[in-house]
């Protein structure tokens, strides 16, 4: 078993901290610098950059022109496949071509200084081939899903054991492992109350 973390701040941190304490090899994954632990990969998240790609756009494109879409594709799909210098350059020499000055190509020479700045961190081939998540929208979504819509309820409170628990619980229902689980719970408490049974071994007596 291996594990992935997204988001290398305290939480984040500890969770992978007592994974690796644990041997589970773990990738912790960030969008900025953090520090050499040995089980770290910096990946930025692509929304981000996908933002950036928006508002350079708008120096080539008018707002409601669909070609800008297929623009954003382009960039993005470079970028996805770890050429982000390219694209930048790219998105430059467009800009140069267009003869735009000043305010009409500071987006896009944001969205170059960007991809320059983050040149370690988009390397999304490499963590694609990995496995690794590139965006966090699937692990914030599912962060709501399972524990903001239980624990989040308004007035409650919980303790630390007990909100494990039913993290663990929701975490099995949501997986449709729940029939699964309660068979081996049954099992398991049936061996706790009668540790003895099926073991004795019966000699008939005169």
């Amino acid at each position: 078993m291996s594990a992935v973390v997204v988001g290398a701040g305290i939480v984040g941190s500890s969770v992978a901290y007592h994974l690796a304490r644990r041997g589970v090899p773990v990738t912790l994954l960030e969008q900025g610098p953090a520090p050499a632990t040995g089980v770290t990969q910096d990946v930025l998240d692509l929304v981000h950059v996908i933002e950036k790609l928006w508002a350079a756009s708008r120096c080539f494109h008018a707002p409601a022109d669909a070609d800008a879409e297929d623009w954003i594709a382009v960039k993005a799909a470079r970028i996805l496949r770890g050429s982000a210098r390219q694209a930048a350059d790219e998105i430059r020499a467009e800009a140069d071509h267009h003869k735009l000055t000043g305010d009409q190509r500071m987006a896009a020479d944001k969205a170059c200084q960007y991809l320059d700045n983050n040149a370690d961190f988009v390397h999304y081939d490499r963590a694609l081939a990995a496995g690794w998540p590139i965006a966090s929208g699937v692990i914030e979504g599912a962060a709501r899903h399972l524990i903001a819509d239980r624990l989040d309820i308004t007035g409650s409170r919980w303790s630390v054991p007990g909100a494990e628990a039913l993290l663990i619980l929701r975490a099995v229902i949501s997986n449709d492992d729940f029939p699964a689980y309660w068979n081996f719970h049954i099992q398991a408490e049936h061996r706790r109350l009668h540790p003895g049974y099926g073991k004795a071994n019966y000699k008939l007596a005169a």
